[in-house]
């Protein structure tokens, strides 16, 4: 079975608990947690991932870290990740988690990439659009600046893309002017 399969019946398995008694808030941000601390210390990412450190030294490193503040649910459940040597898929049922309890609570996450930050006004702008696009009431904007698109932004919403940016319109002409439409005149 594909890791993405089970890293989503691990996030479905551990969303369900969480709501049943009632800590999904709790579960959530240790799920949160999780992610950020695997974003910044790529070190994690690959003692989760390596067959070669046995299952308690990687129990252990996630205790350490989230002995203190961890939800109880969270802690048995890293526990038993872990223990099914399954360490290596937890990351990515972080990540299916965060997309479960998005579509739990009603919320639409959406990436914004622009060149500068965004005002509020813009920000309510774009805000909008994502209403519109999902029909959710709850949007959460991630905003990313890139110097490279030169100007306008480029808008992620699930699986569709919006690309209004200078770079990604001169990519289409350049695909344009790479298809050679000749016009042959006598």
């Amino acid at each position: 079975m594909s890791d993405i399969k089970v890293a989503s019946r691990y996030a479905k398995a551990l969303i369900e608990l969480a709501v049943e008694k009632k800590q999904l808030e709790e579960v959530y941000r240790d799920v949160n947690q999780l992610l950020s601390v695997a974003a910044e210390n790529r070190e994690l990412v690959l003692l989760l991932n390596s067959p070669i450190v046995n299952t308690d030294k990687k129990h252990n490193v996630l205790k350490a870290l989230f002995d203190k503040t961890g939800n109880a649910i969270t802690l048995s459940f890293f526990e038993i990740i872990t223990r099914k040597n399954r360490a290596n898929v937890l990351v990515s049922t972080a990540r299916e988690f965060k997309k479960l309890y998005n579509l739990h609570m009603g919320i639409q996450e959406a990436e914004v990439i622009t060149t500068l930050p965004l005002t509020d006004d813009l920000r309510k702008r774009f805000e909008e659009i994502v209403k519109e696009i999902s029909g959710l009431n709850k949007v959460v904007l991630i905003e990313k600046i890139d110097k490279d698109l030169i100007g306008g932004f480029v808008l992620k919403v699930n699986d569709k893309l919006l690309d209004d940016s200078l770079s990604g319109k001169l990519r289409n002409l350049r695909l344009k002017f790479a298809q050679r439409y000749f016009v042959k005149t006598y």
